[in-house]
């Protein structure tokens, strides 16, 4: 019997509006936690927030496997791994050019990582 978890749909976060308040306003539901806990366990890993960070901040929006692999001093295979838990957490797509791949961010799903994570300073603290 395998551990590997069956990825969580995505439905949920392909719409144009934000997914759910900061955790500081409201506590998560169960199927948004459900949806989003891939994603933040995919960064949890310094190799992938290293590869999501070049991914995202690539020029042109993607980069080719061939610019990320000599970046690290790891194999081409466990890059590989590290990309395809990107890929599966549903960080980034990829599209396969020739003999290479290359990865785009998705930034709908940073977006809502990023709402869920914002701390707003409390009212007698704003400047």
């Amino acid at each position: 019997m395998s551990k590997q978890a069956t990825p969580a749909p995505l439905v949920a976060l392909t719409a144009d509006v934000p997914c759910c308040a900061p955790l500081t306003q409201r506590r998560v539901p169960a199927e948004t936690a459900a949806v989003l806990a891939p994603a933040l366990k995919a960064l949890g890993d310094p190799v992938r927030l290293q590869l999501m960070s070049m991914i995202a901040s690539a020029e042109g929006g993607e980069v080719c496997v061939c610019d990320l692999t000599p970046a690290f001093d790891l194999t081409g295979p466990t890059i590989s791994h590290h990309l395809r838990t990107l890929r599966e957490a549903g960080l980034v797509d990829a599209e396969r050019r020739g003999t290479w791949v290359y990865y785009r961010a998705r930034p709908a799903l940073l977006r809502r990582l990023a709402a869920l994570l914002t701390v707003e300073p409390p009212a007698d603290l704003r400047t």
